[in-house]
Protein backbone atom coordinates (compact mmCIF):
# COMPACT_ATOMS: atom_id res chain seq x y z
CA UNK A 1 0.00 0.00 0.00
CA UNK A 2 1.38 3.46 -0.80
CA UNK A 3 2.49 5.82 1.92
CA UNK A 4 0.25 8.89 2.36
CA UNK A 5 1.05 12.26 3.82
CA UNK A 6 -0.73 12.79 7.15
CA UNK A 7 0.65 16.16 8.33
CA UNK A 8 3.81 18.30 8.18
CA UNK A 9 5.13 21.26 10.13
CA UNK A 10 8.20 23.49 10.17
CA UNK A 11 9.65 25.36 13.14
CA UNK A 12 12.04 28.08 11.94
CA UNK A 13 13.82 29.55 14.96
CA UNK A 14 16.22 31.70 12.91
CA UNK A 15 16.03 32.00 9.14
CA UNK A 16 19.25 33.77 8.20
CA UNK A 17 22.94 33.52 8.97
CA UNK A 18 24.12 35.90 11.67
CA UNK A 19 20.61 36.76 12.86
CA UNK A 20 21.41 35.75 16.46
CA UNK A 21 24.43 35.34 18.71
CA UNK A 22 23.48 32.83 21.41
CA UNK A 23 26.30 31.00 23.25
CA UNK A 24 25.85 27.23 23.11
CA UNK A 25 25.33 25.68 26.55
CA UNK A 26 25.71 22.35 28.34
CA UNK A 27 22.00 22.50 29.12
CA UNK A 28 20.05 21.42 26.03
CA UNK A 29 18.55 24.55 24.45
CA UNK A 30 15.21 24.25 22.66
CA UNK A 31 15.44 25.60 19.10
CA UNK A 32 12.40 23.98 17.50
CA UNK A 33 9.01 22.67 18.53
CA UNK A 34 6.08 21.54 16.41
CA UNK A 35 2.92 19.47 16.60
CA UNK A 36 1.54 16.94 14.13
CA UNK A 37 -2.11 15.93 13.82
CA UNK A 38 -2.00 12.15 13.32
CA UNK A 39 -5.70 11.47 13.98
CA UNK A 40 -6.35 10.48 10.35
CA UNK A 41 -3.33 8.19 10.09
CA UNK A 42 -3.66 4.51 9.30
CA UNK A 43 -1.37 1.76 10.57
CA UNK A 44 2.41 2.01 10.32
CA UNK A 45 2.70 5.66 11.28
CA UNK A 46 6.16 7.15 10.78
CA UNK A 47 7.47 10.66 11.29
CA UNK A 48 10.47 11.83 9.27
CA UNK A 49 12.39 14.83 10.62
CA UNK A 50 15.30 17.11 9.77
CA UNK A 51 16.99 19.68 12.02
CA UNK A 52 19.72 22.25 11.33
CA UNK A 53 21.83 24.32 13.73
CA UNK A 54 24.64 26.70 12.74
CA UNK A 55 27.58 27.47 15.06
CA UNK A 56 30.49 29.88 14.88
CA UNK A 57 33.77 30.37 16.81
CA UNK A 58 37.20 31.94 16.43
CA UNK A 59 39.60 29.46 18.09
CA UNK A 60 40.74 26.20 16.46
CA UNK A 61 39.25 23.36 18.52
CA UNK A 62 37.04 20.33 17.98
CA UNK A 63 33.71 21.00 19.65
CA UNK A 64 31.25 18.13 20.15
CA UNK A 65 27.72 19.35 19.44
CA UNK A 66 24.64 17.25 20.19
CA UNK A 67 21.23 17.59 18.59
CA UNK A 68 18.47 15.74 20.43
CA UNK A 69 14.92 15.15 19.22
CA UNK A 70 12.17 14.42 21.77
CA UNK A 71 8.65 13.15 21.20
CA UNK A 72 6.03 14.53 23.61
CA UNK A 73 2.73 12.66 23.99
CA UNK A 74 0.28 13.55 26.77
CA UNK A 75 2.98 15.66 28.46
CA UNK A 76 5.53 12.81 28.57
CA UNK A 77 8.80 13.60 26.79
CA UNK A 78 10.86 10.74 25.30
CA UNK A 79 14.19 11.11 23.53
CA UNK A 80 13.86 9.37 20.18
CA UNK A 81 17.01 10.58 18.43
CA UNK A 82 20.37 11.97 19.45
CA UNK A 83 23.41 12.72 17.30
CA UNK A 84 26.78 14.15 18.31
CA UNK A 85 29.22 15.58 15.82
CA UNK A 86 32.66 17.00 16.61
CA UNK A 87 32.80 20.16 14.58
CA UNK A 88 36.13 21.81 13.78
CA UNK A 89 35.04 25.22 14.99
CA UNK A 90 37.49 27.97 14.14
CA UNK A 91 40.94 28.11 12.55
CA UNK A 92 42.12 31.36 14.14
CA UNK A 93 39.67 33.00 11.77
CA UNK A 94 35.94 33.19 12.32
CA UNK A 95 34.40 30.02 10.90
CA UNK A 96 30.85 28.79 10.71
CA UNK A 97 29.73 25.16 10.72
CA UNK A 98 26.27 23.87 9.85
CA UNK A 99 25.11 20.66 11.54
CA UNK A 100 22.12 18.93 9.95
CA UNK A 101 20.53 15.67 11.10
CA UNK A 102 17.82 13.51 9.56
CA UNK A 103 15.91 10.71 11.26
CA UNK A 104 12.68 8.74 11.48
CA UNK A 105 10.38 7.97 14.40
CA UNK A 106 8.50 4.73 13.79
CA UNK A 107 5.51 4.99 16.10
CA UNK A 108 4.01 1.73 17.34
CA UNK A 109 0.75 3.42 18.32
CA UNK A 110 -1.03 6.49 17.00
CA UNK A 111 -1.48 9.11 19.72
CA UNK A 112 -3.73 11.32 17.51
CA UNK A 113 -1.51 14.36 18.14
CA UNK A 114 2.21 14.34 18.77
CA UNK A 115 4.67 17.12 19.61
CA UNK A 116 8.34 17.03 18.65
CA UNK A 117 11.08 19.21 20.13
CA UNK A 118 14.64 19.80 18.91
CA UNK A 119 17.47 20.71 21.32
CA UNK A 120 21.14 21.59 20.89
CA UNK A 121 23.90 21.30 23.52
CA UNK A 122 27.64 20.97 24.02
CA UNK A 123 29.51 19.03 26.74
CA UNK A 124 30.72 20.67 29.94
CA UNK A 125 34.32 21.76 30.42
CA UNK A 126 35.08 23.16 27.00
CA UNK A 127 37.62 25.98 26.88
CA UNK A 128 35.90 27.49 23.84
CA UNK A 129 32.15 27.95 23.68
CA UNK A 130 30.78 28.25 20.14
CA UNK A 131 27.95 30.65 19.36
CA UNK A 132 24.66 29.73 17.71
CA UNK A 133 24.38 32.15 14.79
CA UNK A 134 21.58 30.76 12.61
CA UNK A 135 19.94 29.51 10.64
CA UNK A 136 18.17 27.04 12.94
CA UNK A 137 15.23 25.01 11.69
CA UNK A 138 13.27 21.86 12.46
CA UNK A 139 10.86 20.04 10.16
CA UNK A 140 8.72 16.93 10.63
CA UNK A 141 6.46 15.05 8.22
CA UNK A 142 4.07 12.23 9.21
CA UNK A 143 3.23 9.38 6.83
CA UNK A 144 1.10 6.26 7.18
CA UNK A 145 -0.39 3.43 5.14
Amino acid sequence: MPRVLVDSQISQNVSTAGAVAIPATTTPALFGTLGLNTSTAGPNLSVHFTATVTLSAVVAVLVPVTITINRVVDGVSTTIYSATESLPVGTLLLTTDVLTITGIDLLTTNPGFVVYQAFVSIPAGLAVIPTRVGPESFEAVAFSD
